[in-house]
Protein backbone atom coordinates (compact mmCIF):
# COMPACT_ATOMS: atom_id res chain seq x y z
CA UNK A 1 0.00 0.00 0.00
CA UNK A 2 1.39 3.44 -1.00
CA UNK A 3 1.95 5.35 2.19
CA UNK A 4 0.22 8.95 1.85
CA UNK A 5 2.40 11.78 2.27
CA UNK A 6 1.76 14.22 4.75
CA UNK A 7 0.99 17.90 3.84
CA UNK A 8 4.05 20.48 5.14
CA UNK A 9 2.15 23.28 6.73
CA UNK A 10 3.83 26.69 7.45
CA UNK A 11 3.52 27.81 10.95
CA UNK A 12 1.34 30.89 10.05
CA UNK A 13 1.72 33.64 11.50
CA UNK A 14 4.95 33.19 13.00
CA UNK A 15 7.89 35.47 12.45
CA UNK A 16 11.37 33.36 12.82
CA UNK A 17 13.95 35.68 13.81
CA UNK A 18 18.21 34.64 14.13
CA UNK A 19 19.58 36.07 16.79
CA UNK A 20 23.30 35.18 15.00
CA UNK A 21 25.43 36.84 12.67
CA UNK A 22 26.73 33.46 11.55
CA UNK A 23 26.83 32.66 7.78
CA UNK A 24 26.75 29.46 8.25
CA UNK A 25 23.88 28.87 10.83
CA UNK A 26 21.89 31.32 8.24
CA UNK A 27 22.51 28.69 5.30
CA UNK A 28 21.27 25.84 7.29
CA UNK A 29 18.51 27.82 8.16
CA UNK A 30 17.92 28.15 4.34
CA UNK A 31 18.07 24.71 3.90
CA UNK A 32 15.27 23.76 6.25
CA UNK A 33 13.10 25.95 3.99
CA UNK A 34 12.63 28.50 6.32
CA UNK A 35 11.85 32.49 5.80
CA UNK A 36 13.44 34.41 8.61
CA UNK A 37 15.06 37.44 9.59
CA UNK A 38 18.64 37.94 10.62
CA UNK A 39 19.03 39.75 14.11
CA UNK A 40 22.49 39.13 15.62
CA UNK A 41 22.39 39.45 19.83
CA UNK A 42 24.19 42.22 21.23
CA UNK A 43 24.51 41.22 24.37
CA UNK A 44 28.03 39.98 25.37
CA UNK A 45 28.51 36.29 26.22
CA UNK A 46 29.65 34.92 29.42
CA UNK A 47 30.38 31.26 29.85
CA UNK A 48 28.26 29.69 33.10
CA UNK A 49 27.45 25.99 33.65
CA UNK A 50 29.29 23.31 35.35
CA UNK A 51 29.24 21.26 32.25
CA UNK A 52 29.91 21.73 28.52
CA UNK A 53 26.27 21.00 28.34
CA UNK A 54 24.54 23.36 30.66
CA UNK A 55 27.69 26.14 29.08
CA UNK A 56 26.48 26.04 25.88
CA UNK A 57 22.89 26.12 26.59
CA UNK A 58 23.29 29.03 28.73
CA UNK A 59 25.06 30.52 25.55
CA UNK A 60 22.12 30.13 23.39
CA UNK A 61 19.61 31.07 25.68
CA UNK A 62 21.51 34.43 26.16
CA UNK A 63 21.41 35.38 22.62
CA UNK A 64 17.71 34.57 22.58
CA UNK A 65 16.97 36.19 25.60
CA UNK A 66 18.52 39.65 24.52
CA UNK A 67 16.94 39.69 20.94
CA UNK A 68 13.59 38.09 22.47
CA UNK A 69 13.56 40.89 25.00
CA UNK A 70 14.19 43.98 22.18
CA UNK A 71 10.95 42.53 20.75
CA UNK A 72 9.16 42.65 23.30
CA UNK A 73 9.62 46.13 24.26
CA UNK A 74 10.14 47.09 20.80
CA UNK A 75 6.93 45.91 19.57
CA UNK A 76 3.29 45.30 19.34
CA UNK A 77 1.40 43.32 21.72
CA UNK A 78 0.52 40.62 19.05
CA UNK A 79 3.88 39.94 17.99
CA UNK A 80 4.61 36.26 17.10
CA UNK A 81 7.81 35.35 16.54
CA UNK A 82 10.18 32.07 17.09
CA UNK A 83 13.55 33.68 18.16
CA UNK A 84 16.18 31.03 17.50
CA UNK A 85 19.66 31.37 19.05
CA UNK A 86 22.64 29.41 19.13
CA UNK A 87 25.97 28.85 20.40
CA UNK A 88 29.10 26.15 19.80
CA UNK A 89 32.08 25.31 22.04
CA UNK A 90 34.45 22.56 21.61
CA UNK A 91 36.21 20.61 24.28
CA UNK A 92 39.18 18.92 24.07
CA UNK A 93 40.83 17.21 27.46
CA UNK A 94 38.73 18.97 29.70
CA UNK A 95 39.62 22.45 28.34
CA UNK A 96 36.51 24.17 26.81
CA UNK A 97 37.23 26.11 23.74
CA UNK A 98 35.63 28.96 22.19
CA UNK A 99 36.75 31.77 18.97
CA UNK A 100 40.59 32.32 19.50
CA UNK A 101 41.62 35.74 20.54
CA UNK A 102 44.64 35.42 18.31
CA UNK A 103 46.25 33.47 15.96
CA UNK A 104 48.71 32.22 18.46
CA UNK A 105 45.71 31.30 20.37
CA UNK A 106 44.26 29.51 17.06
CA UNK A 107 47.75 27.50 16.99
CA UNK A 108 47.91 26.48 20.52
CA UNK A 109 43.74 24.84 19.76
CA UNK A 110 44.72 23.34 17.11
CA UNK A 111 47.82 21.76 18.20
CA UNK A 112 46.15 20.20 21.05
CA UNK A 113 43.07 19.11 19.00
CA UNK A 114 45.16 17.53 16.12
CA UNK A 115 45.82 13.34 16.52
CA UNK A 116 42.92 13.31 18.82
CA UNK A 117 39.28 13.41 19.62
CA UNK A 118 37.05 16.10 20.83
CA UNK A 119 34.09 17.54 21.41
CA UNK A 120 31.80 19.94 19.85
CA UNK A 121 28.92 20.82 21.48
CA UNK A 122 25.89 23.10 20.40
CA UNK A 123 22.72 24.31 22.38
CA UNK A 124 20.24 25.88 20.66
CA UNK A 125 17.31 28.02 22.63
CA UNK A 126 14.04 28.73 21.23
CA UNK A 127 12.01 31.62 22.47
CA UNK A 128 8.47 32.01 21.46
CA UNK A 129 7.24 35.58 21.83
CA UNK A 130 3.49 35.89 21.68
CA UNK A 131 0.72 38.05 23.88
CA UNK A 132 3.69 39.95 24.93
CA UNK A 133 4.88 37.25 26.86
CA UNK A 134 8.54 34.80 26.17
CA UNK A 135 8.76 30.71 27.11
CA UNK A 136 11.73 29.70 25.98
CA UNK A 137 12.96 25.80 25.19
CA UNK A 138 16.76 24.61 24.90
CA UNK A 139 18.17 21.56 24.11
CA UNK A 140 21.77 20.42 22.98
CA UNK A 141 23.57 18.13 20.71
CA UNK A 142 27.00 16.41 21.12
CA UNK A 143 29.21 15.16 17.88
CA UNK A 144 32.90 13.60 18.14
CA UNK A 145 35.45 14.54 15.88
CA UNK A 146 38.40 12.90 15.22
CA UNK A 147 41.66 14.74 13.73
CA UNK A 148 44.53 13.58 11.83
CA UNK A 149 47.99 14.50 12.71
CA UNK A 150 49.04 17.24 11.82
CA UNK A 151 52.65 19.05 11.82
CA UNK A 152 53.32 23.13 12.86
CA UNK A 153 53.62 23.87 9.41
CA UNK A 154 50.38 22.61 8.30
CA UNK A 155 48.50 24.37 11.37
CA UNK A 156 50.17 27.62 10.32
CA UNK A 157 49.21 26.91 7.04
CA UNK A 158 45.43 26.42 7.47
CA UNK A 159 45.66 29.72 10.28
CA UNK A 160 46.96 31.69 7.30
CA UNK A 161 43.46 30.69 4.93
CA UNK A 162 41.94 33.06 7.56
CA UNK A 163 39.42 30.49 8.43
CA UNK A 164 39.82 29.97 12.24
CA UNK A 165 39.32 33.65 13.86
CA UNK A 166 35.52 33.27 14.19
CA UNK A 167 34.65 29.38 14.73
CA UNK A 168 35.01 27.64 18.43
CA UNK A 169 38.23 25.68 18.17
CA UNK A 170 40.06 27.64 15.66
CA UNK A 171 38.28 25.54 12.75
CA UNK A 172 35.65 25.17 10.54
CA UNK A 173 34.79 21.97 9.04
CA UNK A 174 33.16 23.06 6.05
CA UNK A 175 36.65 24.76 4.81
CA UNK A 176 39.60 23.36 4.01
CA UNK A 177 39.95 21.72 7.95
CA UNK A 178 37.93 18.53 6.33
CA UNK A 179 40.92 17.13 4.96
CA UNK A 180 42.35 16.79 8.37
CA UNK A 181 39.00 14.98 9.59
CA UNK A 182 39.31 11.17 9.80
CA UNK A 183 35.80 10.99 11.55
CA UNK A 184 32.46 12.41 12.73
CA UNK A 185 30.23 10.67 15.56
CA UNK A 186 27.23 12.59 15.03
CA UNK A 187 25.05 14.97 13.53
CA UNK A 188 27.53 16.62 11.03
CA UNK A 189 25.69 20.10 11.40
CA UNK A 190 26.36 20.16 15.06
CA UNK A 191 29.70 20.79 14.02
CA UNK A 192 28.65 23.28 11.51
CA UNK A 193 26.58 25.13 14.52
CA UNK A 194 23.16 24.32 14.20
CA UNK A 195 21.72 21.03 14.78
CA UNK A 196 18.88 20.89 12.00
CA UNK A 197 17.19 17.74 12.11
CA UNK A 198 16.64 18.05 16.14
CA UNK A 199 15.83 22.01 15.70
CA UNK A 200 13.15 20.67 13.37
CA UNK A 201 11.59 18.33 15.86
CA UNK A 202 11.21 21.43 18.13
CA UNK A 203 9.87 23.61 16.28
CA UNK A 204 7.17 20.93 15.17
CA UNK A 205 6.95 20.79 19.13
CA UNK A 206 6.77 24.81 19.98
CA UNK A 207 4.51 25.36 17.07
CA UNK A 208 2.63 22.20 16.71
CA UNK A 209 2.67 22.47 12.90
CA UNK A 210 5.19 21.38 10.15
CA UNK A 211 7.66 24.26 9.43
Amino acid sequence: MERKQREKKPAQGWQIILASASPRRRELLALMGLTFQVMPSEKEEIITGDTPQEMVENLSRQKAEEVAGRMIHGSEPEVRALVIGSDTIVVCGGRVMGKPRSKEDAFAMLRSLQGSVHDVYTGVTIARVEDNKITYDTFSRKASVTVHEMDDEEIRDYIAKGESMDKAGAYGIQGSFAMFVEEIQGEYNTVLGLPVAALYQELKKVTGVCI
